[in-house]
């Protein structure tokens, strides 16, 4: 679990973030939305502590981030998996050598147990044998997303951070990798936060859902709750995407 209380985050003065309190589960895919400039990015390089906040907790089950020294930090961001919005695999080595990659940094694994694990990563997001040889360039961007997926476990995290997972994916391949992470946050019992303005994946695996508005916290609820939560902004950001229909039409035929 990763809980966040009282957080303040500003910018030369303008403040980003207002008072941000909320629990991340652990098992459970947590979501957080809201529209562009929302804070939400802000919000989540603070959790990792890529911005220093101004004030407030964060806590990663019993430790408390902001107290902790630099060097507990640092062993406790080896408990953190993360899948970038590009993918940002390294194009010069390839698939198996990107997923080997936190193992030969942060690990004194033998050769063999780094190829076990890498393969046992890589069958985990179903990458075929034949792909472990070619070069990100030479795979789809759906199977990209699976080898940045199967780095990010590869060193078996409590903590996976996605940042736009389904950034530039057809909506068939977004709805894939949406479920693939759901499946392997469950598997794994991992706390796993994915920063998302993509509605498609709220509705198909939003277990928790924090809704930000101009940096503070207007809702927070679950998939099946979104279209009662009774706030305008809320329901003004789901008719922006135009996806109100669709969400009422699935409660309708339940």
């Amino acid at each position: 679990m990763i809980e966040v209380k009282n957080l303040y985050k500003s910018f030369d003065g303008n403040l980003v973030l207002n008072n941000i309190s909320t629990r991340f589960e652990k098992g459970k895919t947590n979501l957080i939305i809201g529209r562009s400039g929302s804070g939400k990015t802000v919000l989540l390089k603070s959790i990792l502590g890529l911005y220093e906040i101004d004030e407030g907790e964060i806590w990663y089950d019993k430790r408390n981030f902001i107290e902790t020294e630099e060097k507990k930090r640092k062993k406790l961001r080896q408990e953190i998996g993360m899948v970038f919005q590009g993918g940002a695999l390294f194009d010069s080595i390839t698939v198996e050598a990107n997923i080997r990659f936190p193992l030969d940094m942060f690990t004194q694994m033998t050769s063999k147990e780094k190829k076990n694990r890498v393969n046992f990563c890589l069958d985990h997001v179903n990458i075929e044998k034949t792909a472990h040889k070619l070069f990100p360039s030479e795979i789809s961007g759906g199977m990209q997303k699976r080898v940045a997926i199967a780095r990010a476990i590869a060193l078996n995290p409590k903590y996976l951070f996605c940042d736009e997972p389904n950034s530039g994916l057809d909506p068939e391949t977004a709805t894939v990798i949406d479920k693939l992470i759901q499946d392997l946050t469950k598997e794994f019992q991992m706390t796993t936060i994915i920063n998302t303005h993509d509605m498609n994946s709220v509705i198909e695996i939003g277990e928790s859902v924090l809704f930000i508005s101009k940096g503070e916290k207007e809702w927070v609820g679950t998939k099946h709750e979104i279209l009662n939560s009774g706030s305008k902004k809320l329901n003004d950001f789901i008719f922006a995407n135009k996806l109100y229909a669709q969400m009422k039409k699935g409660e309708n035929d339940q």
